[in-house]
């Protein structure tokens, strides 16, 4: 494994490997789940998308080499290619999992790998095909991107608490980076000169994106991708995936539970009668 990320052969991978390429000369990386047959799942906008917000990894209009390139559902960011146009003529790498906490810390860049362990390739591969037929919700640079999706469909694992925060190393590294330099400023009259400052960022930048890896936190659970839709409230609404207010949700539960004692109460004083 490389310190920047982990290049590969197209000889080298399998199906249900992670794969991503660099994008806009390393500014950032496209992830996807290698399905087999030159083929990735992976996750970008919708196709309804609101025109006025670019599309974060437009594909080609057409490909020559596989007539089901491009397939994706109107309602679904979820989207089928070839690796061709998946890389867009960008190198080949591949995310690494259950890698040690020294060789996490020792990576220079987010989104590359994770201490969490991975499941094994026929239940990657059957999760991003359920995905490419069901939706992965609403794409979110931040909260929901493609680094989320093939993280996901790696581990099963998503946060109960906030399923917006730490799932994609990427998004944590940018939002990391800004923010350990400004909790390393009161340090700077404990550190001798700028070499010392950067000493002291860059060590809070790593560790801020070791406590939010996804194999660390502790508020994560294993869902399963049948029942992906109702643990991160998405229903089905005029041919979309909406989100259902989990407020309204809640006292429906909670009247029907509150019925079924009364229900209970009552037999009870039957019996007593009795």
């Amino acid at each position: 494994m490389g310190i920047l990320s982990n290049r590969v052969e197209r000889s080298e991978i399998k199906a249900g490997d992670h794969l991503y390429t660099w994008r806009a000369v390393y500014t950032y990386s496209h992830h996807g789940i290698y399905v087999g047959g030159s083929k990735v799942v992976h996750f970008t906008r919708k196709k309804d998308s609101d025109p006025s917000n670019p599309d974060p990894d437009p594909l080609p209009s057409s490909c020559l080499t596989f007539p089901d390139c491009g397939f994706q559902r109107p309602d679904s960011g979820v989207i089928l290619t070839c690796l061709d146009c998946f890389l867009k003529n960008g190198s080949l790498y591949q995310f690494e999992y259950g890698a040690h906490p020294s060789v996490f810390l020792a990576k220079l860049r987010g989104g590359t790998c994770t201490t969490a362990q991975a499941d094994p390739p026929e239940t990657v591969v059957h999760r991003a095909m359920y995905l490419l037929q069901n939706g992965f919700g609403n794409y979110d640079i931040f909260e929901n991107n493609c680094e989320d999706f093939a993280i996901y469909c790696k581990t099963g694992l998503l946060p109960m608490d906030d399923p917006g925060i730490g799932r994609s190393g990427q998004a944590s590294a940018v939002v990391g980076m800004p923010l350990a330099a400004l909790l390393s400023t009161p340090f700077k009259l404990l550190v001798g000169g700028p070499v010392g400052m950067a000493t002291v960022t860059a060590g809070m930048y790593c560790a801020g994106r070791y406590i939010t890896d996804i194999g660390v936190r502790k508020d994560v659970v294993k869902v399963e991708v049948e029942g992906l839709a109702s643990h991160l409230g998405w229903r089905e609404s005029g041919g979309e995936r909406d989100l259902i207010d989990l407020s309204e949700q809640e006292v429906v539960v909670l009247e029907e539970e509150e019925q079924l004692d009364g229900e209970e109460e009552s037999r009870r004083k039957r019996r007593r009668m009795i």
